[in-house]
């Protein structure tokens, strides 16, 4: 069984929110309740399959990691009370995602091959190869789309635009280039590299936190370590843990998420590959075996558990 959606009715709800993979349910104005459903999305697109255990997984990488680096930066979370869901602070987000890559791979190599060596204003240089190290990681904002598409955005244009103040945009680079720092040494622990990650801001009053989640295979690109100056000096692919190798298979059916393209065919076998790589990208990144959350009555338990959060945070 997976999580599609849920249509909970919770105590003092003020606001629902269904966004590409999450249900966002908003107390007294003041709490957010964040379920990662088992949704998973691609090109923007949400596919037409759920992946088992897909919310768990982000759910319990970004906690783990929302943890490890609190003294960063304070973070959104308030309580983890299921496997699915975490509730934390509202913040009012900026309305940009602060992507930064320590490598030339994805978007930044399919922008780089076309022959364009400027990405978000960034000039990377010339003479670099498919997934070898940028000489020091770059930042390639993108808007935040409340639908549709993100897109790339500079510095200079968020500026321009007054999206985000200048000083409080220095503070979300100096975050984000600590936080990827952090999240490089403990991939290096565990054997495998970060490629390339995104974060998200958001303030209450004059505070900046960290908020949504951090380092999952939806939000960040790892490699394996081991093997992979050799395919480098190859050419060959790197082994990689993340959501690339689903856009790969879309790419390769001829869906890019562009209009008329049509999603292909998500057999019981591409959903059953999809769940296991989300799992083996947990036991990796985590160094833990995944434990699966109990299946029966999937949406009671969250909901049981939810209202069971809501009362304690009330004392």
């Amino acid at each position: 069984m997976a999580i599609q959606s849920t249509h909970y009715q919770l105590p003092q709800q003020t606001h629902f929110y269904k966004g590409k993979v999450r249900d966002v349910y908003t107390i007294q104005d003041e709490i957010l309740v964040m379920v990662a459903s088992d949704r998973i999305s691609a090109f923007d697109v949400v596919l037409p399959k759920p992946i088992p255990y897909k919310g768990q997984v982000l759910n319990q990488i970004a906690s783990n990691f929302l943890e490890a680096t609190k003294d960063i930066i304070p973070n959104w979370v308030l309580s983890v009370p299921d496997a699915n869901v975490t509730i934390g602070k509202k913040c009012e987000p900026f309305k940009v995602e602060m992507v930064i890559r320590g490598y030339l791979a994805g978007h930044a190599w399919r922008t780089y091959r076309s022959g364009t060596k400027e990405l978000c204003g960034v000039l990377m240089q010339s003479g670099l190869k498919e997934n070898e190290a940028f000489p020091e990681p770059i930042i390639t904002p993108t808007t935040k789309a409340s639908h549709g598409h993100d897109e790339d955005i500079s510095r200079e244009q968020i500026l321009a635009k007054g999206i985000v103040s200048e000083s409080d945009y220095i503070q979300l680079e100096k975050f984000t280039r600590l936080l990827y720092a952090r999240g490089q040494e403990i991939a290096r622990k565990r054997g495998l590299i970060l490629v390339d990650t995104k974060y998200e801001f958001g303030k209450i009053g004059n505070q900046i936190y960290l908020i949504d989640e951090i380092h999952t295979p939806d939000s960040s690109r790892y490699f394996y370590l081991e093997g992979y100056e050799e395919r480098l000096k190859n050419n060959e692919a790197q082994k990689q843990l993340s959501k690339e190798f689903v856009r790969e298979w879309l790419i390769a059916n001829g869906f890019m998420g562009l209009d008329g393209q049509k999603v292909p065919e998500m057999t019981p076998e591409i959903v059953r590959l999809i769940s296991e790589r989300y799992i083996e990208l947990y036991e990796n990144i985590i160094g833990e075996k995944f434990i699966k959350a109990e299946q029966n009555n999937i949406e009671q338990r969250i909901e049981n558990n939810i209202l069971s959060a809501i009362e304690k945070l009330k004392k």
